[in-house]
């Protein structure tokens, strides 16, 4: 008998007696039994529990199957060093999406986001620094001090990229139109995206369509004359990109980057209470309380086939699950040539599956600090220093630093002078590490995944200390604070969080790996050529980020698919 489905908000109610399967073939491991449900997903990163929260809210049979012994996937906390929870992924939860914690009644399972209240702190060697506040007000007496020309701008930059990043906000949630083909219902949301755009006047959707191509620094050079000013905003366009800020597209990525999150100013940090792991177990538990079962410790071998049918899995232990419907949460690399297999897929979509472009930017380094860093110009603790320090902290200058760090990364090279993002959890969270301590989450671009000279394991440590060299020039003695420090290169992020190559996005965002151009064109709707088989993961529409949106439009596009009852 089915249960008794859970209301869903703008989602039809489904029964969970699709299928019932009644046998089960022997796997490479011995006997085994094959349990039926009505929907599967590969993975229990944080796309792939929102699209299982969805699926069980709406009163399917679901079942989560994730590798790794813990939930979240690159949006996971671990205890890496005695008394210290890192996030050893993604730490700002900015873009993740208010419908999703609604919807899923995230905050009953103890979900709570701490907003930091500066947006960037660019540090200075010599010079003085420059704090973005998310306080406008603030934000424009710190730019004041390096220009006030500057200063006069900003509000009206911000108030354009406010108004600019609505109408991205609304194709978040909107599966890509399958062009040529529109189907009625999506011809109808996307005229309300053209609607919001032409709300916008005449002037405003001129400059949106102009700004979408354009490098970000252009882009920059029309509104101010800080370099400080130009490099802090810029950081947004190149964040996991390995890309400069004169390369064309880099524009809007500064919009997507955060987009719901202009209002008041530059997008910021919101951090998860506890750490990011605690977005995961707010999913999982939400999943749980609808019906949905987890297994965490299942990697799949493959994606078992009936025809050009997707009929279920077969775990890596011989066990055969069966299932209606099957959702990926894996990169669409893997997922087709990996569990789906070249040979069971047309000739022509192989070639648009190999031709994602995949590339890293990212090296990771987790510090366990014995007190806080001083980043003062001059390095005389500053009144307001640890308030400044609780945003983005940046070592990039100016653009033409920022275009030098990715001209190594174009040769096979990790950057000679890294731009650098910088985060101190502990000083919105101090329940992160020991009482007096403080852990420090710091990224470095541009760490190209194919290196020309040598490989990841043999330089992890080396490319690390040139890290750590860098931030003690503006840090001096921060070597002398370094209680562990963990590595993460982009051969890590692969091996532990499944990042193809590591790809922070599943696949790059660039004008041409967006919309209904992703994964690859024809397939932008979360389904596959596989029937039954569907993506949910960030290398589908909208993309990479800690958003929710894949997962969420995943699940509708399953329920659209099958509207049982």
């Amino acid at each position: 008998m089915a249960r008794a489905p859970i209301q869903g908000e703008g989602f039809p109610v489904l029964r969970a007696d699709w299928l019932r399967w009644k046998s089960c073939a022997p796997g490479k491991g011995g006997n085994c039994v094959a349990v039926a449900y009505d929907a599967l997903v590969i993975g229990g990163g944080h796309n792939g529990l929102v699209a299982a929260g969805y699926l069980a809210k709406a009163g399917l049979r679901v079942l989560v199957v994730e590798r790794r012994p813990v939930l979240g996937g690159a949006a996971s906390s671990e205890p890496l060093f005695p008394g210290f929870q890192v996030d050893c992924g993604a730490y700002n939860g900015a873009s993740f999406l208010r419908r999703i914690v609604q919807d899923l009644r995230l905050k009953s399972f103890g979900l709570e986001f701490i907003d930091a209240p500066v947006a960037a702190h660019l540090v200075g060697l010599d010079s003085p620094s420059l704090t973005l506040w998310r306080d406008l007000s603030q934000c424009r007496a710190s730019i004041a001090r390096h220009s006030p020309a500057d200063a006069d701008q900003y509000p009206a930059f911000i108030q354009q990229m406010a108004s600019l990043t609505t109408v991205l906000r609304e194709t978040m949630t909107l599966a890509p139109p399958q062009l040529p083909h529109l189907e009625v219902g999506e011809l109808a949301s996307w005229l309300r995206v053209a609607v919001k755009a032409r709300r916008l006047g005449e002037r405003r959707m001129m400059d949106f369509l102009r700004v979408l191509p354009m490098p970000v620094a252009d882009y920059l050079d029309e509104w101010f004359e800080s370099g400080l000013l130009k490099a802090a905003i810029a950081s947004l366009g190149v964040v996991g990109r390995p890309l400069g800020p004169r390369a064309p597209g880099t524009a809007l990525a500064l919009l997507y980057q955060a987009c719901s999150d202009w209002e008041t100013g530059l997008p910021g940090v919101r951090q998860v209470r506890g750490g990011m792991g605690q977005l995961g177990a707010a999913l999982a538990a939400a999943a749980r309380r609808c019906g949905a079962q987890l297994r965490t410790g299942a990697g799949v071998e493959r994606i078992l086939l009936e025809g050009d049918r997707a009929t279920g899995i077969l775990l890596e232990g011989g066990e055969q699950v069966k299932a209606k419907a099957i959702l990926s949460n894996v990169d669409p690399r893997r997922t087709f040539f990996d569990l789906v297999g070249a040979e069971y897929l047309p000739v022509s979509f192989v070639r648009e599956v190999k031709n994602i472009r995949f590339r890293s930017a990212v090296l990771r380094v987790n510090l366990a600090l014995d007190g806080l860093p001083d980043f003062s110009p001059g390095h005389s603790m500053q009144a307001d220093a640890p308030a400044s320090l609780s945003g983005r902290i940046l070592v990039c200058p100016d653009l033409d630093y920022l275009e030098r760090a990715a001209d190594d990364a174009k040769y096979g090279r990790f950057s000679e002078r890294p731009y650098v993002e910088a985060f101190i959890p502990t000083l919105l969270d101090p329940s992160l590490a020991p009482p007096g301590k403080h852990l420090m989450i710091v990224s470095a671009q541009y760490a190209p995944y194919h290196l020309v000279e040598s490989d990841w394991d043999a330089c992890r440590e080396a490319a690390a200390n040139r890290l750590v060299s860098l931030l003690s020039e503006y840090a001096p003695g921060l070597d002398q604070f370094i209680l562990y420090r963990h590595v993460l290169t982009p051969l890590d992020l692969e091996r532990q969080y499944s990042l193809p190559e590591g790809d922070i996005f599943h696949g790059q965002m660039d004008l041409d790996q967006l919309l209904f151009m992703r994964p690859v064109p024809g397939y932008s709707q979360y389904s596959t050529p596989i029937a039954n088989l569907y993506l949910c993961g960030a290398g589908t529409h909208p993309g990479g980020g800690v958003t929710g949106a894949p997962g969420y439009n995943a699940a509708r596009r399953v329920l659209k698919q099958f509207p049982g009852g």
